[in-house]
């Protein structure tokens, strides 16, 4: 599984870094995107869900959350 290690930027470049991401992924791929900036810690996880990913959170002791994407998976209804 990828790694998109996004903690050591702050709002807005997380969420424009993982939009690039987002256009060269493939349907079905899986990563796991780490955040520590609380402004992207919101938005990256609204801009997933309002897209339709389904996403599974984790957050760590360190204060960084992690986030369990597969690309093109659905959230559940």
């Amino acid at each position: 599984m990828e790694i998109l290690d996004l903690t050591p930027w702050r709002c807005p470049e997380p969420l424009i870094r993982l939009k690039l991401w987002l256009r060269e992924a493939q349907s079905g791929q899986t990563v796991t995107i780490r955040l520590a900036d609380a402004g992207s810690r919101q938005d990256i996880l609204a801009y997933l869900h309002c897209q339709g990913h389904h996403v599974e959170v984790q957050q760590e002791a360190d204060k960084t959350l992690s986030l369990q994407l597969v690309v093109g998976a659905k959230q559940p209804s």
